[in-house]
C-alpha cells in the first residue's frame, strides 16, 4: 500500500505561479516513476509529467512544457510540481500518481 498526498493548491491569477507538492508514504513505495495528472472541469484526466525517481529523467506534456518543472526530494519521498505562467486553461484538480495509486487531489484554479 502506497499513500499519496498531494498539497499546495489554490486560486491564482494569470500569470502567477504556485508549487504542488505530493508526499509519499508506505512499504510498497518504489523508486520507480512518479507522476502528476489533472482533470479539468467536465473533461478527463490528462498527463501532465512525471519523473523517473532515480536518474531523475523527466517528461511533460506539451501544454505545460517550458512552463512546469516536476522534481523530487528523495529523503523526503516528495514530488513536487512547480508551474510558473499560468493560464485560465491550467484551473483543474491535480493529482500525484505513483504506479497503480492515486492521491486524493488539489484544487488549482487560474483566474483571468
Amino acid at each position: 500500500q502506497v499513500q499519496l498526498v498531494e498539497s499546495g493548491g489554490g486560486l491564482v491569477q494569470a500569470g502567477g505561479s504556485l508549487r504542488l507538492s505530493c508526499a509519499a508514504s508506505g512499504r510498497a513505495f518504489s523508486t520507480y516513476l512518479m507522476a502528476w495528472f489533472r482533470q479539468p472541469p467536465g473533461k478527463e484526466r490528462e498527463f501532465v509529467a512525471a519523473l523517473g525517481w532515480i536518474l531523475g529523467n523527466t517528461w511533460y506534456a506539451d501544454s505545460v512544457k517550458g512552463r512546469f518543472t516536476v522534481s523530487r526530494d528523495s529523503a523526503e519521498n516528495t514530488l513536487y510540481l512547480q508551474m510558473d505562467s499560468l493560464k485560465t486553461e491550467d484551473t483543474a484538480i491535480y493529482y500525484c500518481n505513483h504506479l497503480q495509486w492515486w492521491g486524493q487531489g488539489t484544487q488549482v484554479t487560474v483566474s483571468s
